[in-house]
């Protein structure tokens, strides 16, 4: 029989061994947290105060089960989204899926490049436009020319620093009953702020390439069927970080924001109204965040949009492998790097509008996905004894449910403007 002290030692090895195993998920979910959501967040708490919350907390076991089934079905058939797709579903829906999920992705680059460029010209007063050739060379260095493990370790390590938000909302002091009443119950408002607000939180919350990343890179640590089980920690991990990041932005966009009518439509407005509301303390905190979660969101929406071009073609893809042996990958890669830029650039072509429309082509992208996840994750013949948990396909019928509403409301929003 084994005393305490052994059984406190297992488990201590366990969740060691567990911790070591946080890699995709992780990275994922914290990425996720990109400039651009950073943006909506701070504007959901803004402008709806903390009653939407508890629509935040609904969304986190939505984002789990959708990623985990994602995860799992890469890991047992070997295969990635577009691989599956095209084996399954023929070359038009595969074809339909990659370029609505390369526009939305190139789209949402141009905004976070534009995000980071516009921090560092508030803190150094140097021009926007001056960063963001710079922040594109470093970030295509070190995709190209880096390591997988060692970027893999920075990715990590810059999903950690992310925790600077949760601090910010420390210090803005919010009435702790009243966050805690709108977490666990739930509120509602007719008003169209209020409803297009909560679009806007669950669009970026749940979003397509991250389940292109965490597909690819599943399949790029090389695990093994019997490992599908274990994908599920990291993955709970990784989406419960970052709705716990949301959360805290939304937190302070209420207690800094809320009630003030400002008027928040990219970063550079949101810097310069919240600068003065928070203090210079909170402030270096908020922009070390963007920083960070710029350099780390960027490269998972550019590798998103490369892995899927290239699987779709059959090309050697993955940041494990040399430029010259995935020259079509990193080609991809870098090209996606270099018309976000062109959209910041080229005059007429608004931030606003690029996080606008790949909302919208996001809403349009997520239920395909999700359908074609149930089926293929529900299939015996595909994935034999590990088919979709009851959990996996309770939470990613909801988020069927509600992303199909989100693109009915978003589609009716694009064409009455």
């Amino acid at each position: 029989m084994s005393s305490l002290g052994d059984r406190i030692r297992a488990g201590i090895a366990k969740n060691r061994q567990r911790i070591r195993q946080l890699g995709p998920g992780f990275i994922t979910g914290g990425a996720d947290n990109d400039p651009a959501g950073i943006v909506t967040y701070t504007v959901v708490g803004a402008t709806t105060g903390f009653s939407q919350l508890w629509l935040l907390l609904l969304a986190t076991p939505m984002m789990i089960a959708v990623q985990n089934l994602v995860a799992r079905i890469a890991i047992v058939t070997g295969k990635s989204l577009p691989e599956i797709t095209l084996a399954f579903y023929g070359r038009k829906v595969t074809a339909l899926m990659i370029t609505v999920l390369a526009v939305a992705n190139i789209l949402t680059i141009g905004a976070d490049l534009n995000a980071v460029a516009a921090i560092l010209h508030i803190v150094s007063g140097i021009p926007t436009i001056a960063f963001l050739i710079p922040i594109t060379a470093l970030i295509g260095y070190l995709v190209t020319f880096g390591r997988y493990r060692t970027i893999k370790r920075v990715l990590i390590g810059l999903t950690i620093v992310l925790g600077v938000y949760i601090l910010s909302a420390i210090l803005s002091r919010p009435p702790l009953l009243e966050v805690i009443e709108n977490t666990f119950l739930p509120h509602f408002h007719l008003s169209a702020a209020w409803i297009v607000a909560a679009l806007g939180m669950l669009g970026t919350t749940i979003s397509p390439y991250m389940l292109f990343w965490q597909a690819a890179e599943e399949l790029e640590e090389k695990k093994s069927v019997v490992q599908a089980e274990e994908v599920g920690f990291d993955t709970i991990v990784g989406m419960s970080w970052s709705n716990l990041l949301a959360y805290a932005m939304i937190v302070t966009g209420a207690v800094t924001l809320y009630g003030t009518h400002a008027n928040i439509q990219d970063m550079s407005t949101l810097a310069t109204t919240l600068r003065p509301a928070v203090g210079p303390y909170a402030f270096a905190f908020f922009a070390l965040g963007v920083v960070v979660a710029g350099f780390l969101a960027i490269p998972v929406l550019a590798g998103s949009t490369a892995y899927t071009v290239a699987d779709t073609f059959g090309w050697r893809e993955g940041m494990d492998n040399k430029v010259s042996d995935a020259k079509g990958f990193y080609i991809v890669f870098l090209g996606a790097l270099l018309v976000g830029d062109i959209i910041d650039i080229l005059p007429g072509l608004s931030v606003v509008d690029a996080l606008y429309y790949s909302q919208v082509l996001d809403g349009m992208l997520i239920p395909l996905l999700i359908i074609i996840a149930l089926l293929v994750g529900n299939s015996r013949s595909i994935m034999g004894a590990y088919t979709a948990t009851r959990f996996q396909n309770l939470f990613s019928f909801v988020t069927l449910l509600v992303t199909l509403g989100l693109t009915a409301v978003m589609i009716w929003q694009w064409i009455a403007q």
